[in-house]
C-alpha cells in the first residue's frame, strides 16, 4: 500500500523570522513547502529560502555517518575519539585550548545552541567565537552602553507612520538585528500609511517600495545621521522628554555641529534637495522610527552609525513608544517582567595573541581566530552549525590556520569548506528532523513563539547537534542538559519543555498552539522604566571620539565595495542552487555609465582590488547601482568577498569588527587572449 500524503506544520529556520510552513510528505518523502496561511506571524508568507526547506533535507550531498580523519566510524568510536582528544588538550593547555564556534545555522538551533553555551560554561573556556562578532556588534555595544543591555535591540513599529531605513534591504534578508516576516507587505503598510524612506547605494527591493530612496555615497551614513542629529537638536527635538530621561545632549550637540548641510551634501554625495526634504519629513512626523542593517553595521563607521541612529529615535521621543521603535521584550526572555543589572560596555581582556581586541558578551572577535591557532593558544575547535572559512576574513589564512589544529570537530548538515577540513564531521538532524522553538524571539516585529516537533526521523544515522555535544562533555565528565538527562534517553519535547519552563512562559501553551502563538498587546515604556539610573546615556564617550575620528576629511574618490545578500541563500547556506530555479549568482554590479567609461561588458572578467587582496568576478552592469559602488554578494566559497577584507587593518577598536563594506577598491578588465589580439596595435 502506498503511502497518503500528510501535511505537517512547522516553521523555518534559516533566519530569525521563523515563518510559518506547510511541508507535505509521501512518508518520509518532501513533496512540497509552502507558507502556513494560518500562522498568525508570517500568514502565510514564506520566501524562496524556506520553500527550499524540502530539497535541502533531500540534499545529494547530506552528511549521514561521523568521520573521522577521513574515515566512516560508528558514533561510539568518532565521539571517543574526539572525547579523548579533548581531554589530551585540556590536561596539557588547559580549557582555553579548546575553542567554539557558533554559526548563523547554530544559533538557530535552539536545543543545539542551549547545549553548546552549557558546554563552553562548564569547561570554562574563554576561547568562544561565534557570527555577531562579524555581523552586529556595533548593535549589540551601542543597546549596552546607551540602555545598559546589548540584547535591547529595537526595529520599527509596525504601526509606524515615518520609518528609516538605513544600509537594508528586509524583501531579501528579513532584516537584520531586528527582524520581520511578510517584509513587502510590512514595507507597503508604512509607505501606504505615511513615509518609508530608504538609505542606500543600491536601488534595492526595499528601495523599490520605499516613498524616497536615497543614493547615498558608501561608508558615509554617519555624516547623514549627525546632520539630522543637529539639525534636530536645534529645531524638533523634544526638549522636555530630554531634560527628563537623558545625559549628554550638550555632549551630543558639540560633537555633530560641524556637520552641516554642506558638509553632509559633500560627504555623502546626496542633494542638498533630497537632505532638506528629508529632514522636514521628520520635523512633521514628530515621532519616527530610524533603524539600520548590516550595509551600516559593516563599515568604518558602524559604532557611531548605529548610535546616531539611537540618538535620533531617543530626543524625538520614538524609542520604546506606539507608532516609533519597538522593544520586544520575547516571550522567553520576557525582559518587561526582570529587570536586568545594567551594563556600561566595559570590555573582558582580549585573547592572549591580540590583546588590542576586546572580549565582549562571552566571545572573543573572530578576528583573532587564527592569530590564535598559529600562536598555539588554540588547539582544538567545535563549530556548531558555521562555515567560518566562508565568514571571516582573510580566508586561504584561515584554511591553512585550521589545518594546523589537533582537532577540529564540526557539526553540520552538508559538507562545507570548514567540514572538509575537519578531523571530526558529526551529521546532524536538519530542520525536518529536530525539535525547535524560535531561541532568539526577541528580535521579532512580533512577540510571539512556536514548537515543531521533528517531521521526519532522521535519515542515515544522523543525530542532533545536542545530542553531540552532551556526548562528548558525558565522556569529559560533564551533564550538561537540564536535570542531567542522559542524552539517550532525554526526549526533545522535555528538552524544549525545559528551556521554555525556566524563562518562566508556558510551554503548553506553545503546545496548543501549533500555528504558532502571538502575544498581544504590546509593551511599551518598559525600557524606560529600567534604563541605568532611570535615563538614556546619549553621548559615551568612545563614540564620540570616533565621531571625532571620522571627520578627519571628504571621502576619497574612487570605488567602493559593498556586500549584501541575496533572495536564495542565507550566508554560505544554499548558495549551490539547492530548491532555486534560478540559482544566485556571485557578480560584481556596477553602473553602466561606470562600466562605460571602464569598457566593461556584462559578462566580462573583471579584477576587483582592495589593499588587502583581490577578487576575480563576472561583470554585471546594473543600473541600480550607484556610481561609484562595487555589489558583491557574500556566501559563496570559490568568489569570496572576504577577500578582500583583512583580520589586523581595519579593524574597529571597540567591537573587533573587521570592516566587511564601503571598501575602497579599484576595478579593473581582464580581457579575454582573443579580445586583447583583436585591439589595433
Amino acid at each position: 500500500m502506498e503511502p497518503e500524503t500528510s501535511h505537517s506544520i512547522t516553521f523555518c529556520r534559516l533566519c530569525p523570522s521563523w515563518c510559518g510552513a506547510v511541508v507535505d510528505l509521501d512518508g518520509t518523502t518532501v513533496t512540497r513547502v509552502r507558507g502556513d496561511e494560518a500562522n498568525p506571524v508570517s500568514r502565510g508568507y514564506l520566501c524562496p529560502k524556506g520553500r527550499a526547506m524540502g530539497a535541502w533535507h533531500h540534499h545529494p550531498d547530506r552528511l549521514d555517518v561521523p568521520i573521522v580523519r577521513g574515515t566512516p566510524l560508528d558514533w561510539n568510536a568518532a565521539l571517543d575519539d574526539a572525547s579523548a582528544g579533548l581531554r589530551r588538550i585540556i590536561d596539557e593547555h588547559g580549557p582555553d585550548a579548546v575553542g567554539f564556534f557558533i554559526g548563523t545555522a547554530g544559533w538557530f538551533d535552539s536545543l543545539g545552541k542551549v547545549a553548546a553555551q552549557r558546554f563552553i560554561q562548564a569547561l570554562e573556556t574563554a576561547s568562544v567565537y561565534s557570527t555577531r562578532t562579524i555581523d552586529n556588534p556595533a548593535s549589540l555595544l551601542a543597546a549596552e552602553v546607551i540602555a545598559g543591555h546589548p540584547a535591547l535591540l529595537p526595529g520599527p513599529d509596525d504601526d509606524a507612520r515615518f520609518v528609516l531605513w538605513l544600509g537594508g534591504n528586509p524583501v531579501v534578508s528579513h532584516g537584520h538585528s531586528y527582524s520581520l516576516s511578510m517584509p513587502s507587505a510590512q514595507l507597503r503598510k508604512w509607505a501606504s500609511q505615511g513615509e518609508l524612506w530608504v538609505v542606500d547605494p543600491r536601488r534595492t527591493e526595499t528601495a523599490e517600495l520605499a516613498t524616497r530612496h536615497l543614493e547615498i555615497r558608501a561608508g558615509t551614513d554617519h555624516a547623514l545621521l549627525a546632520f539630522l542629529v543637529r539639525e534636530l537638536l536645534e529645531q524638533g527635538a523634544d526638549y522636555q522628554y530630554l531634560a527628563a530621561y537623558a545625559d549628554g545632549v550638550e555632549t551630543v550637540r558639540a560633537a555633530v555641529a560641524s556637520f552641516t548641510l554642506d558638509r553632509a551634501v559633500a560627504e555623502t554625495g546626496l542633494r542638498r534637495e533630497d537632505l532638506e526634504a528629508l529632514l522636514g519629513a521628520i520635523r512633521r512626523a514628530g515621532r519616527i522610527a530610524v533603524t539600520e542593517s548590516t550595509g551600516v553595521t559593516f563599515q568604518a563607521g558602524a559604532n557611531v552609525s548605529v548610535w546616531l541612529v539611537w540618538v535620533l529615535n531617543i530626543i524625538t521621543q520614538s524609542h520604546d513608544r506606539p507608532g516609533g521603535m519597538f522593544f520586544n521584550p520575547g516571550l522567553l526572555r520576557r525582559f518587561h517582567e526582570r529587570p536586568w543589572p545594567p551594563r556600561d560596555g566595559t570590555p573582558a581582556p582580549g585573547p592572549p595573541s591580540r590583546p588590542e581586541l576586546p572580549a565582549r558578551w562571552g566571545e572573543y572577535p573572530c578576528a583573532a581566530l587564527a592569530d590564535e591557532i598559529e600562536a598555539g593558544n588554540l588547539r582544538a575547535l567545535v563549530v556548531v552549525g558555521g562555515n567560518p572559512i566562508v565568514a571571516i576574513p582573510q580566508p586561504r589564512r584561515l584554511a591553512a590556520a585550521l589545518r594546523k589544529l589537533d582537532l577540529l570537530v564540526v557539526s553540520d548538515v552538508i559538507p562545507t569548506e570548514t567540514t572538509a577540513l575537519a578531523t571530526h564531521v558529526l551529521p546532524s538532524t536538519g530542520q525536518l528532523e529536530r525539535a525547535d522553538i524560535w531561541p532568539i524571539d526577541f528580535i521579532h516585529i512580533t512577540q510571539g513563539n512556536q514548537y515543531t516537533p521533528a517531521l521526519v526521523p532522521p535519515g542515515g544515522d544522523r543525530r542532533p547537534t545536542w545530542w553531540h555535544l552532551a556526548q562528548l562533555a558525558k565522556r569529559l565528565g560533564h551533564a550538561i542538559l537540564p536535570d542531567g538527562a542522559d542524552p539517550d534517553a532525554v526526549t526533545e519535547e522535555h528538552l524544549a519543555r525545559r528551556i521554555v519552563e525556566s524563562t518562566g512562559a508556558d510551554f503548553d501553551e506553545l503546545m496548543q498552539a501549533p500555528h504558532g502563538l502571538s502575544v498581544e498587546p504590546r509593551h511599551y515604556g518598559w525600557v524606560e522604566k529600567a534604563l541605568p539610573d532611570g535615563r538614556w546615556r546619549l553621548a559615551p564617550q568612545p563614540f564620540v571620539d570616533q565621531l571625532a575620528k571620522l571627520s578627519a576629511g571628504p571621502p576619497q574618490p574612487g570605488f567602493r565595495v559593498i556586500a549584501g545578500r541575496q533572495r536564495r541563500h542565507v550566508n554560505s547556506q544554499l548558495t549551490d542552487g539547492t530548491g532555486a530555479r534560478i540559482p544566485d549568482r556571485p557578480l560584481a554590479s556596477i553602473n553602466p555609465e561606470d562600466a562605460e567609461e571602464l569598457r566593461i561588458s556584462d559578462g566580462d572578467p573583471v579584477v576587483v582590488t582592495t589593499r588587502h587582496g583581490s577578487l576575480r568576478l563576472t561583470a554585471h552592469r546594473d543600473k541600480r547601482v550607484s556610481r561609484g559602488t562595487i555589489y558583491i554578494p557574500h556566501g559563496f566559497a570559490g568568489t569570496n568577498v572576504c577577500d578582500l577584507t583583512s583580520e589586523h587593518d581595519d579593524i574597529d577598536e571597540l567591537t573587533g569588527l573587521p570592516v566587511m563594506t564601503a571598501l575602497p577598491a579599484d576595478l579593473a578588465l581582464q580581457e579575454p587572449m582573443h579580445r586583447a589580439q583583436e585591439r589595433p596595435r
